[in-house]
């Protein structure tokens, strides 16, 4: 069994990334049902993923937790990354959410 070295979030392309990296016949189960499941959801490249996790972060003040939900649902409209902003537990300003949709834009 492998050590955990090091925890940290990773958005849906990153993990494909990381999975595609790998001979599928050397996967087990687990690993073979997310590839999968990330390989069909992943909706842009991992190096924007990456680069739109960071702006998330450093210009918008959102934890890396945060910032992969972005990543990996992309809302496309106010209200819609409202929706699942709200669940947060911390007030967001309008100014901060039309800049997350500006970053998302620019990414994807």
């Amino acid at each position: 069994m492998e050590e955990v070295v090091k925890k940290r979030m990773l958005s849906i392309p990153e993990v494909k990334e990381i999975l595609s990296k790998r001979d599928v016949e050397s996967m087990d189960q687990i690993q073979r049902w997310t590839y999968d499941y990330v390989s069909k959801f992943a909706k842009i490249e991992p190096k924007a993923a990456k680069k739109m996790k960071q702006d998330l972060i450093n210009q918008c003040g959102l934890t890396e937790e945060e910032a992969v939900e972005i990543v990996n649902i992309l809302p496309k409209s106010l209200p819609e990354l409202r929706s699942f902003t709200f669940g947060w537990k911390k007030l967001i300003l309008s100014e901060t959410l039309k800049k997350i949709l500006k970053i998302i834009d620019e990414n994807s």
